[in-house]
């Protein structure tokens, strides 16, 4: 059965989905996380074995995972055209 998205979407939720979505096309993942600076605001980050990190900001925590995945999904997306 596949995963029913929940009516209103956790961080937690969002996390664990970037988390998956990168583990499946790059490989191992070291972690996703996400944390306030007070300089630049909120501030999403993946972290992988073999590559550097990805990192995207946002005016609060949603909107900085929300930037990242569509990072990722961007990344993934070009690397498939080619």
């Amino acid at each position: 059965m596949a995963e029913q998205e929940p009516e209103v979407k956790t961080i937690d939720f969002r996390i664990q989905r970037i988390h998956k979505m990168a583990k499946g096309h790059f490989g191992e993942v070291r972690f996703v996380g996400i944390k306030y600076h007070e300089k630049i605001g909120w501030v999403a980050k993946i972290q992988f074995d073999e590559f550097e990190s990805l990192i995207a900001e946002g005016e609060d925590a949603v909107s900085a995972l929300k930037n990242l995945r569509k990072r990722v999904k961007k990344i993934i997306d070009r690397y498939n055209l080619v």
